[in-house]
């Protein structure tokens, strides 16, 4: 009995494990499928565009007020806001010494005027009567009387241009404005004694804006400095009037690099009649720009950038290649480089830093 039940045991054992290896899945080994890259052809041409820049607007005109001469402020015409004419009398100073010295010089000159006069008077009249009256008159004193009246001429003409300076540093001492502007500073009061050299706190006396046309100033990378269209005009907006554009036309260019930051100093002109803009505002600037003959365009997928380097992945012969690029302009969605390409070479568009250099690939 006992081995019968043990016959029944191993029997239901061997049909169990049986019907398990009847019921197990096969094992299948997985397939390598290799992955396919979409690629485009590069292309040679220029690409215009723009680019954005930033900058800073500054008055057209500006300068620092001092008088010519030393003297005490009797009156200030001015402040701070003032809006003020060309020639328009900004303050006027007292000098005593400066308005003697003025009439005294033309005193001299007066002086020296009517010994000329005499002397010319005399020279004539020696000349008329030696003429009248042969030998009455001696050749020495004819050369004597005309010496003495090129002598008075000579001093009345010394006389006259002192007298003429001394009232030039007289006029100075009502000062004027060199252009139509507004008064930005005013750092000086009555009573206070003034000259060329005076600064308050290292301040001027006066600043004196031209608010009515503006300079914007923006540094051009290198890489533009040679794209840049003539009298081009350019949009710019200002943080201050979000969502206002304002226009401009590119009117000087330095025609040198900054030796720090690699770029161009250019110079936008623009118009303010209005005085809605201000000397100091930052503005972001878009300008057109010329691409560069000589530029491969890709589009701007194809370019990976990494920490160490910028480059674009070639595709030749099924297999892959990195080629280091320089980027150029901008355009919607491509891009110009400069690099060891060539047209219709072909480069991966949506590359990334994972495609190795030197793998086997199948483009699309």
């Amino acid at each position: 009995m006992k081995n019968m039940t043990a016959n029944w045991m191993i029997l239901g054992l061997a049909t169990a494990l049986a019907a398990c290896h009847s019921t197990a899945a096969p094992e299948h080994k997985p397939v390598a499928h290799e992955k396919q890259y979409q690629t485009a052809k590069v292309v040679q041409e220029p690409l215009t565009g723009s680019i954005r820049l930033p900058g800073t607007l500054e008055a057209f005109q500006k300068v620092s007020i001092y008088p010519r001469v030393n003297g005490f402020i009797n009156r200030i015409l001015v402040d701070r806001g003032s809006r003020v004419k060309k020639g328009q009398v900004l303050l006027v100073l007292d000098a005593p010494e400066v308005t003697q010295q003025y009439y005294a010089a033309q005193s001299k000159y007066l002086q020296a005027a009517a010994m000329h006069e005499a002397s010319k008077d005399n020279y004539e009249r020696t000349i008329a009567t030696a003429n009248e009256t042969p030998g009455t008159i001696s050749p020495h004193d004819l050369e004597l009387s005309k010496a003495r009246m090129l002598g008075d001429s000579a001093l009345m003409n010394s006389e006259q241009a002192n007298f003429r300076a001394r009232g030039v540093m007289r006029d100075y001492l009502t000062v004027t404005a060199p252009f139509d502007g507004v008064i930005t500073e005013r750092n000086i009061h009555p009573g206070a004694l003034v000259g060329p050299d005076t600064k308050v706190g290292d301040k001027p006396m006066l600043m004196l804006e031209q608010e009515d046309k503006l300079r914007l100033i923006l540094q051009v990378p290198e890489i533009y400095s040679g794209q840049l269209r003539d009298k081009a005009v350019v949009n710019f907006t200002v943080n201050a009037m979000p969502g206002r554009v304002f226009t401009g036309a590119v009117s000087r260019e330095a025609g040198t690099l900054n030796d720090r930051y690699r770029s161009e100093a250019v110079e936008v002109d623009v118009q303010n009649t209005n005085g809605m803009l201000k000397a100091g505002m930052y503005a972001e600037i878009t300008m057109p720009v010329n691409g560069s003959a000589s530029a491969m365009v890709v589009p701007a997928s194809a370019v990976v950038m990494s920490t160490e380097r910028k480059y674009v992945i070639v595709v030749r012969d099924h297999r892959t290649m990195w080629v280091d690029v320089q980027e150029g302009n901008h355009h919607n969605d491509s891009t110009e480089v400069f690099g060891n390409l060539k047209a219709g070479d072909e480069v991966i568009v949506n590359a990334t830093d994972e495609i190795k250099d030197g793998v086997t690939i199948h483009n699309d």
